[in-house]
């Protein structure tokens, strides 16, 4: 849709906009016709500097993208980094929080409850409002939630199974990486009854940036080029959140579903490659999959099922993209298949 002068533009707040969530955040906004980038926070050390001082693929122009495409919001228009504490929220529309989990929950709070005339919504890129249930966030964050009263009126931003909800949400949790694959992958087949919901494996492979920019001994180049490693054994926290999703997908509410989940960590920047076995109830084939998920992709913008049967989802085909691809494959062993997703 072209920008009309008509559209009001929403006026933004980006909070922790020096980490790499940030800084993704602000590429793909700065594209956007119907927003304005109004404050963008950082730490104390990077308080007052250019965008372009943290990141100098954002001092030449506007032509920022992988693609080659113009931003709709010249980069030098961007703002300073403040701190959060200096933002005005009462004259931004949207806040994006880009902030380390269990340290959104005070902010969001204070945001949402300012009792003030106008309030912006929250969109929270951190873990801290994805999982309905605060016990279970307390079991694998290791911590209370503190904001237990808006953790039950966030609504969970996998966009395209909660549209309507997200629409009027004022607090929006925004997925994870690996649970945003998994779910696109399996959900619309739990749903179906396609599959065991005993029997669900996933195995995973994550880039480097989703561990942060903090300084990481264990992310340092010598550390992880060349080589690959499985990591959080048995206790990533994205088991629970992918779990939360396959069980409402199951209509068992928040939990019930419980699934084999292993991370690993490859020597490349960006990108997440899930390899899903899964077992199929009786009778059902691979293209009765194969037509599920097509079906519940056909209208979806940015979620593809590869029309050629063969062909085998890579990272490089969506790498800077909104685009989730995906495919499925019969196993050699009978009853089961293997689905392949790349974000």
């Amino acid at each position: 849709m072209a920008a009309s002068s008509k559209v009001m533009k929403q006026k933004v707040a980006i909070l922790g906009a020096a980490g790499y969530t940030g800084s993704e955040l602000v590429r793909l906004l700065l594209r956007h016709p119907f927003v304005e980038i109004k404050h963008l926070s950082g730490t104390e050390r990077t308080a007052g500097w250019s965008y372009g001082q943290v990141y100098p693929q954002f001092s030449f122009g506007s032509v920022i993208t992988l693609d080659g495409e113009r931003a709709a919001t010249p980069v030098d228009a961007l703002p300073p980094l403040c701190m959060t504490d200096d933002i005005d929220f009462s004259q931004v529309d949207t806040v994006f929080c880009c902030l380390p989990h269990a340290t959104t929950q005070t902010i969001v709070s204070r945001i949402l409850h300012r009792g003030t005339q106008h309030t912006p919504r929250v969109i929270d890129l951190s873990a801290d409002f994805r999982l309905a249930d605060v016990e279970t966030y307390k079991h694998w964050y290791g911590t209370s939630h503190l904001a237990p009263e808006l953790q039950t009126e966030a609504v969970y931003g996998l966009t395209e199974f909660e549209r309507k909800a997200v629409r009027s949400a004022r607090l929006v949790a925004n997925p994870g990486c690996y649970p945003t694959g998994a779910q696109l992958a399996l959900a619309p087949l739990v749903r179906a009854q396609l599959i065991a919901l005993d029997d669900i494996i996933i195995d995973a492979k994550s880039g480097v940036t989703g561990a942060g920019r903090a300084a990481k001994e264990g992310n340092l180049f010598c550390e992880v080029t060349e080589g690959l490693h499985a990591y959080a054994v048995a206790s990533h926290r994205h088991a629970p959140e992918i779990e939360q999703g396959l069980s409402r997908a199951a209509g068992m509410g928040n939990q019930g579903v419980i699934v084999n989940f292993t991370p690993h960590l490859i020597p490349m920047s960006r990108g997440i490659l899930e390899t899903i076995y899964i077992r199929c109830r009786p009778n059902v084939k691979v293209e009765d999959l194969r037509s599920c998920l097509e079906e519940a992709y056909r209208e979806e913008a940015f979620v593809h099922v590869l029309k050629d049967p063969k062909q085998i989802p890579q990272t490089r085909h969506v790498r800077g993209s909104n685009h989730v691809v995906m495919n499925v494959f019969a196993d050699r062993l009978s009853e089961r298949a293997i689905l392949v997703v790349v974000l």
